[in-house]
């Protein structure tokens, strides 16, 4: 499997991606992806922040979700909640 960097991403502001649950699927939108300061040297990959709001009254657990989006295909990506917006909550993935 090919390395993910924040250019995988950076086209995909915006647009939803699908997460995989036991009994069936909940959308997350893409809301930023930006870089992060303090690569190592000889790192593989700079390091970057995801930024995803999903709408529904439901706080979902700090965990790896499967996810999908039609340019990036399928992805684990490990989500952590960090705020409660008015219309939902807002996760972040660290890519380091």
């Amino acid at each position: 499997m090919e390395l993910l960097t924040l250019e995988h991403f950076a086209g995909c502001l915006n647009e939803t991606f699908h997460a995989a649950l036991k009994d069936g699927e909940v959308e997350f939108v893409l809301v930023e992806a930006r870089p992060l300061q303090g690569a190592r040297p000889n790192a593989l990959r700079a390091p970057f922040s995801l930024l995803f709001r999903n709408s529904a009254a439901l706080l979902f657990p700090q965990q790896t979700y499967r996810m999908r989006h039609d340019r990036v295909g399928g992805v684990d990506i490990f989500l952590v909640p960090i705020a409660r917006e008015r219309d939902g909550f807002l996760y972040q993935a660290i890519f380091n």
